[in-house]
């Protein structure tokens, strides 16, 4: 009951991830980003944990593929997850366990990974990735919000989702973009609006952060 992706941008190295789900507060519990590292997903029966640790394993030199590979070796119960991994090079992995329920599914190529479960249809998580491979030249979180949009209207989950959430992550130690809709009939569309409303003050809120001095104002 969850349709989610990992992308990234060779041309700026932001890596993110977006997701929608028809439980409450998603973003707190599915996608994992580190700047310069990668990126996680954990789904299905979510265990939360599996996020760090694979940006751990990243962080030590590992790829995407070792990366998966360490977390289904470590992991009890892994029959029950859902994973998707992203590197900083962009190369891809994801894993469905043999307990995940239809339909789901996985689609990863270079700089995308696209994967769902208990969706309504096979076309969903493919619908994602085509989605982001077409839309090249827009700002990452647009892609990422694009994809997850075409998953919506490709049919979603069986029921009506209720979350949505959008991280991107850059050079510095915290996120460059992070917004949640963690309740909403038509999250998708609110985190949309959220993210036209968020756009025009990225770049001034890392500057707040990391160059006070050229900031523009407060908070």
């Amino acid at each position: 009951m969850t349709f989610s992706l990992l992308g990234r941008c060779p041309r700026t190295g932001q890596i993110g991830a977006a997701v929608s789900t028809s439980n409450v507060a998603v973003g707190t519990r599915v996608p994992f980003a580190r700047a310069g590292v990668g990126a996680v997903l954990t789904q299905h029966r979510t265990d939360p944990r599996l996020g760090p640790r694979g940006l751990h394993l990243l962080a030590s030199g590992c790829g995407a593929e070792e990366t998966l590979g360490a977390l289904i070796a470590s992991t009890i119960h892994i029959g029950w997850r859902q994973l998707a991994v992203i590197d900083a090079a962009g190369r891809t992995a994801s894993y469905s366990g043999s307990h995940v329920k239809p339909c789901f599914g996985a689609v990863g190529t270079k700089d995308c990974v696209a994967i769902g479960n208990i969706l309504a249809n096979e076309r969903v998580v493919p619908a994602m990735a085509e989605a982001f491979r077409k839309n090249v030249d827009g700002h990452l979180a647009d892609r990422l919000l694009a994809a997850l949009e075409a998953g919506l209207d490709a049919g979603g989950e069986h029921g009506p989702v209720r979350s949505a959430a959008l991280l991107v992550v850059q050079k510095e130690s915290f996120p460059l973009v992070d917004l949640r809709v963690d309740a909403a009939e038509r999250p998708i569309a609110a985190l949309r609006a959220l993210w036209r409303e968020y756009e025009p003050w990225v770049d001034e809120f890392v500057v707040r952060a990391v160059d006070p001095d050229r900031a523009k104002g407060g908070s």
